[in-house]
């Protein structure tokens, strides 16, 4: 069964030039890029908020077992220094630089759990057709905060740093090292998922239904 967006002409300007172009009769897996510029439209897929839940439920879980287990082990000299995640940031804090302590715990905990958070929420209320006050702020929180979300930025500073201080030390990498790369992966596969047109399309259509039913509801 083929999912079409067949309902009123849904129109877009593209980011980059301006050109707009009418959105309605995408099918389920289709892909709009912009024939002037080459600047990718949007995607169509009919389960994409069953992804979002999925794979930011994944990327939650992941993070939680990250920050439970040792993330970097150290042996050198017959010494050994074990590492978890939040005492990463404690450390900083610890040596007088609250301003970064707090810096790396947003960026790489708590921005991106609060991102993960409100895009399940938004998900699970566009799925169920729940209208909600709540529904644009959040969409405009997730989409401004997914720019300030350092989770690829940091994972890849660890692995490059661990090829100095493998040179010195033995580095055992615990199961938080790995817990954080998959919810790296599934943080980003999860963000990607979520495409912008058609969330704000599907949040207008859930306003708009609302609205006619508070109409028709005042007219009884």
């Amino acid at each position: 069964m083929s999912h079409t967006l067949d309902h009123q002409a849904l129109s877009m300007a593209c980011p980059s030039c301006d050109l707009i172009y009418d959105m309605s009769g995408l099918k389920d897996g289709d892909r709009a890029n912009c024939h002037r510029c080459g600047h990718r439209l949007t995607t169509y897929r009919a389960d994409e908020l069953h992804r979002v839940i999925a794979y930011g439920s994944s990327a939650l879980i992941m993070l939680l077992l990250s920050c439970s287990f040792p993330f970097l082990s150290f042996k050198a000299s017959g010494l050994e220094s074990v590492i978890t995640l939040p005492q990463t940031v404690y450390k900083l804090w610890l040596n007088n630089m609250p301003d970064l302590a707090v810096l790396v715990g947003a960026f790489i905990l708590g921005v991106p759990a609060l991102v993960l958070g409100m895009m399940i929420w938004m998900a699970v209320h566009l799925i169920r057709k729940q209208p909600h006050p709540w529904l644009p702020l959040v969409g405009r929180i997730v989409f401004t905060l997914q720019a300030w979300s350092m989770v690829e930025v940091f994972f890849i500073g660890v692995l490059v740093s661990l090829v100095k201080i493998a040179k010195m030390a033995t580095v055992v990498m615990g199961v938080s090292f790995w817990s954080y790369g998959a919810f790296f992966i599934l943080f980003t596969m999860t963000l990607a998922t979520l495409d912008r047109y058609q969330c704000w399309r599907r949040i207008d259509a859930l306003e708009s239904s609302d609205v006619k039913h508070e109409v028709k509801d005042a007219d009884r």
